[in-house]
């Protein structure tokens, strides 16, 4: 259910808005969708695994929070990134 390390270097390096950037907003969905859908995934399986579905909706909520984040702080920057993960909304 966890991101692999190499996964997470591809997503960072995809995402990152400069040569050292880890943890811009954009960097931090990215590896909140990938997280949110391999829990998805696993939810499919294990209808009943309740504790997965809490830790999902939270993780639902914080990339939630990010995105309104940034929106309010760069409307274009939030655009791009709903489209580049192609999120709803």
């Amino acid at each position: 259910m966890s991101i692999t390390a190499e996964r997470r270097t591809t997503l960072i390096g995809e995402y990152k808005t400069g040569a050292e950037d880890t943890g811009s907003p954009e960097v931090q969905v990215a590896l909140l969708s990938e997280r949110i859908g391999n829990l998805t995934e696993h939810l499919k399986t294990h209808a009943k695994d309740f504790h997965s579905r809490r830790g999902l909706l939270m993780l639902v909520g914080r990339r939630r929070r990010l995105l309104d984040y940034l929106k309010k702080k760069d409307q274009k920057r939030y655009e791009t990134l709903i489209g580049r993960l192609s999120l709803r909304r």
